[in-house]
């Protein structure tokens, strides 16, 4: 009969390592993320008149306009250029976290994790 449980020959010492490496993964993970949630993303939009800047945490630090774009016949136009800087420093966030994530990973998405 065939024996039950357990590992046979060097078994052991092979997961031993694969737990090691994997706690030194989640550890890089993690010191990855906080670079990643204190950084900022700056984008701008029409032609400079507006500038949103988000975290890696995707919280807005500063919005500054150029008094040019601030019309009080317009504001919609001010705040479409708002809307759009804000959802391209939030793309910029997400590009980042995308690829950081594929850094730590190193591909590993192809093998069914």
């Amino acid at each position: 009969m065939a024996r039950r449980g357990g590992f046979q020959g060097g078994m052991p010492g092979n997961m031993n390592n694969l737990m090691k490496q994997a706690q030194r993964m989640q550890r890089q993970m993690e010191e990855s993320q906080k670079e990643l949630e204190s950084a900022e993303f700056t984008a701008a939009a029409g032609g400079g008149a507006v500038e949103v800047t988000v975290t890696g945490k995707k919280e807005i630090t500063k919005v500054k306009l150029d008094p040019e774009a601030v019309d009080p016949d317009d504001v919609e136009m001010l705040e479409d250029l708002i809307m759009a800087a804000a959802n391209e420093a939030l793309r910029k966030a997400d590009e980042a976290a995308a690829a950081n994530m594929a850094k730590m990973t190193g591909g590993m998405g192809g093998l069914g994790f």
